[in-house]
């Protein structure tokens, strides 16, 4: 016979149980780090203590500043990335070639983290035909800089290009020098 649980009575004491402990991580959480970890093990790279492959933005800050500061990608649209990668081996006059892929790797990474084409700042560039190659030909920079900086300050710099002439930490994407 079945009998249904009985409520103790009014006036005794209840007896509070302890709350119990919940782990923080959930369920897929877990199973992901799992398997990364039985990636790491299984990964003939990583298992003779090889390092790992150079993340796409860190190929990127390799190969780019090794000849100029390697300019935050969101300052041109994905059109004008596209196109000096496409003429890599006459980089401004210069031979930039990568190997395929570098060039692949890189140009992805620009691309994905390139300014919105539709942006204010691209205004009067036929992106199609003939989005701009240099930031400095680039309305919002113009508007930064053509009355701000001194004629001293840009015969000093060499170049308008040269960002760390004035802007001391550009080379981790910080501009203001306020």
């Amino acid at each position: 016979m079945f009998r249904a649980p009985t409520a103790p009575p009014r006036n005794a004491p209840t007896q509070k149980t302890p709350p119990q402990k919940t782990s923080t991580l959930k369920a897929p959480t877990l199973k992901a780090l799992a398997l990364f970890g039985l990636a790491l093990l299984a990964s003939p790279t990583l298992a003779w203590g090889q390092s790992a492959p150079a993340s796409d933005k860190d190929q990127f800050l390799e190969e780019c500043s090794a000849c100029h500061l390697a300019f935050p990608a969101n300052f041109l649209p994905m059109e004008s990335w596209e196109v000096i990668m496409a003429n890599l081996s006459d980089h401004f006059g210069e031979d930039a070639s990568l190997s395929s892929d570098a060039m692949t790797a890189i140009e992805g990474y620009l691309i994905k983290h390139s300014a919105r084409s539709k942006s204010r700042a691209f205004r009067g560039f036929d992106l199609a035909t003939a989005p701009p190659l240099r930031i400095t030909d680039l309305r919002w920079f113009k508007h930064e800089h053509d009355h701000e900086v001194s004629r001293a300050a840009k015969k000093r710099a060499g170049s308008m290009s040269n960002c760390q002439a004035c802007h001391k930490a550009a080379d981790r994407g910080y501009f203001d020098d306020d």
